[in-house]
């Protein structure tokens, strides 16, 4: 680390040469800052104190346009034609630019366009304009109003009259020329670094696994010695512990493998896939050992059959805590039907799962019955959230084509991996049963539905076209502004 520190000082005097003496910018506030919300979206008692505290490199006149428009409208056209209209002093005197000092920001909500407008001695280039356009987007794809225009306007403020040594292009020139002496060295050198760390990491991971599994090994066996091969639950873990010993003896092996690696052996990453290999390996064992302990004891009534129910119990009832903060996100149509099921279910379970447990205890029902019981608990919620996940995904996408992503997106996590065991494994006697997709779980769910809406985003944004003409009715206007779709 200490090389890297000499590297990344010489890059800064690299950095600081190329600048060399640079005059102070200038930080001033709006020279006026007017507000025409005619869509009715924006919340003053909080734009305007936000906007007028955003700093400028020069004294600039900030107007606000908002209005109600179409898909199909050109945003420009309907800014000019609003200045012609209500504000001739956002025009130049011969009537063919933006007023000197002046830069607009125009939002459409309802045709989902943004637009930026300069005097000539304000102008950016359409690169920059797009830049600040897409500073807003993302809030306002939640419609977030008012923060997606303190954005967008804070984001102009940056690149207006922005001075030489603070652009984009010069930036890029002064780190190509000072990366070009420095990068590969200190890449080479933060990658090992990082490597050795994850490795350590990972290799601590593995021991204590591996610990652990050594310690347990004859009670372990003890244990699986006693699992009734009738039951169906006991039958299938058993076939899982009948190669326990062989996963056991590869762990082995390759405890002995990663241990006689050296310091420097540890920074390559052909050796990190080994020590994550043990890791796992360990971990999975590690699961495993406790789950056979678990069979052994709610199978056979032992004295230890109520913690190991009650660890059978865990991933349900972190599901049925998690729902309501699932369906209090953003996006996640929290009053819709399909929600009100879930809402419905859960209420439900949560009174089910001491009348399980009670009569467990009691000995009315056999622990198979018992196991059986939580498997078709587990099975409806998954059927729940599947039908929820269709309200979410209607809700969210705007067309089948988004539908399908976001479809694809939460179809694919929920698969999960295809391996019978790895991080995702479940330790519970239901995780050791039935492979890891055949339950939908909440954080299943959420991963897959976040990962949908990027994904839908993703595209939109991709999707985004740039128009920079005032239309058949801008006439000889050519003003520096152009506008684009969110």
């Amino acid at each position: 680390m200490g090389i890297i520190r000499k590297l990344l000082g010489g890059l800064v005097l690299v950095l600081v040469g190329l600048a060399g003496p640079a005059p102070a910018a200038l930080a001033v506030p709006p020279a006026d800052v007017v507000v025409e919300d005619r869509a009715g979206v924006l919340d003053r008692t909080a734009l305007l104190p936000a906007v007028r505290a955003i700093d400028f490199h020069q004294p600039t006149k900030v107007a606000v346009y908002t209005y109600n428009g179409t898909a199909s409208d050109n945003l420009n056209e309907e800014v000019l034609r609003f200045a012609r209209a209500e504000h001739a002093d956002w025009i130049s005197a011969d009537g063919q630019k933006w007023a000197d000092g002046l830069f607009i920001f125009a939002l459409d909500p309802v045709g989902r366009h943004v637009g930026t407008y300069m005097g000539e001695d304000r102008k950016v280039s359409l690169e920059q304009r797009d830049d600040i356009q897409n500073a807003s987007k993302d809030l306002f794809r939640d419609a977030q109003w008012t923060d997606g225009t303190i954005a967008g306007i804070r984001r102009g403020a940056e690149l207006i009259n922005q001075p030489w040594y603070r652009s984009t292009a010069f930036v890029v020139t002064a780190w190509t020329t000072a990366i070009a002496a420095v990068a590969g060295a200190a890449t080479w050198l933060i990658v090992r670094w990082r490597t050795r760390a994850s490795s350590r990491k990972e290799l601590a991971r593995g021991d204590a696994s591996y610990a652990s599994v050594s310690m347990d090994l004859p009670i372990t066996e003890l244990n699986a010695s006693t699992i009734p091969e009738s039951s169906r639950y006991g039958s299938t873990v058993l076939e899982k512990h009948r190669s326990f010993l062989s996963k056991y003896n590869t762990a082995t092996g390759l405890s002995n493998q990663v241990h006689a690696l050296t310091a420097k052996d540890l920074s390559r990453r052909p050796n990190l896939k080994l020590v994550q290999s043990y890791a796992d390996t360990a971990a999975e064992l590690d699961a495993l050992d406790d789950v056979i302990a678990d069979t052994n004891a709610l199978l056979n009534r032992g004295s230890s059959w109520a913690p190991a129910w009650d660890r059978q119990l865990a991933p349900f009832r972190n599901d049925l805590a998690a729902l309501e903060p699932m369906l209090s996100q953003r996006h996640a149509e929290g009053g819709s039907a399909t929600a009100m099921a879930l809402r419905s279910f859960r209420e439900e379970s949560d009174r089910e799962l001491e009348r399980w447990t009670s009569e467990l205890a009691e000995g009315a029902v056999t622990p198979e019955t018992a196991l059986d019981r939580l498997r078709n608990a587990r099975t409806h919620l998954s059927e729940l959230l599947k039908n929820h996940a269709d309200t979410v995904i209607d809700g969210f996408a705007r067309n089948e084509k988004e539908a399908g992503l976001m479809r694809k997106e939460m179809e694919t996590v929920q698969a999960g991996p295809k391996a019978s065991y790895g991080r995702s494994y479940e330790p519970s006697i239901l995780g050791t049963v039935y492979p890891s997709y055949y339950f939908f779980s909440v954080p299943t769910f959420n991963s897959g539905f976040d990962t949908g809406v990027s994904t839908v985003s993703s595209a939109r944004g991709g999707s985004s076209s740039t128009t920079t003409g005032y239309g058949s009715s801008g006439g000889s206007f050519s003003g520096s502004g152009s506008s684009s779709n969110f």
